[in-house]
């Protein structure tokens, strides 16, 4: 009796890890792709995306003489809120610097809420963007560069290579706090044809409203 308990507490057990080994699996199954490593080609740069122009856009189209920087960013996040000046002023400084600025709203999930393309055009219009803002349908082009948060910035040279991926600053949560200015340290650097010297940082702000 003490024997046919002991290999049916076994048979148990084996049944319970492999329960935890497929749902390990599952879960790896469902997570997105890795980040865009540096030096890494734009993936999708020809994908058609709806611009609130009303226009349809590429990212391809949008690279200018050194580049192009692709930010991912949204309507409402607190943090966006908290950088949007800084958004503005560095949208401005890349294109004065030959650099295209294109920013894509991928929160699928709130596509018929806060982030509904007339909220995005009615947001847009009243930050008075001089850039494309877009919808990244179904989050494509955020599953292809890895993008997690918002805001979030990948910066590509004319020949669509990353070169930097991360934070607009040291520090997203307060303006008056910043040390250290990465996103500008790395348009200046490829618009002068030198090295981007910190390639990458940590993105501070809201996920991305993926559907599930």
């Amino acid at each position: 009796m003490f024997t046919f308990i002991l290999i049916k507490r076994l048979f148990m057990k084996k049944i319970l890890l492999g329960a935890v080994v497929a749902a390990g699996l599952i879960t790896t199954g469902f997570t997105f792709s890795e980040v865009l490593p540096i030096g890494g080609a734009m993936p999708k740069s020809d994908l058609k995306l709806r611009d609130v122009s009303g226009s349809s856009v590429t990212m391809a189209e949008k690279v200018k003489q050194h580049g192009v920087l692709v930010m991912f960013s949204c309507n409402t996040c607190p943090y966006v809120v908290k950088n949007q000046t800084r958004t503005i002023a560095i949208g401005d400084f890349a294109q004065k610097m030959g650099i295209g600025v294109i920013i894509l709203n991928s929160n699928e999930a709130l596509r018929s809420k806060d982030d509904s393309f007339e909220e995005m055009k009615s947001y847009a219009k009243a930050q008075k963007y001089n850039w494309s803002y877009a919808v990244d349908k179904n989050h494509e082009i955020a599953d292809a560069f890895g993008a997690n948060r918002t805001p979030e910035c990948f910066l590509f040279d004319k020949n669509l290579k990353l070169v930097y991926h991360g934070a607009i600053d040291d520090n997203a949560a307060d303006e008056t706090a910043v040390s250290q200015l990465h996103l500008r340290n790395a348009i200046e650097a490829i618009a002068s044809g030198k090295e981007v010297a910190i390639k990458e940082t940590k993105s501070v702000g809201c996920t991305i409203k993926r559907n599930k």
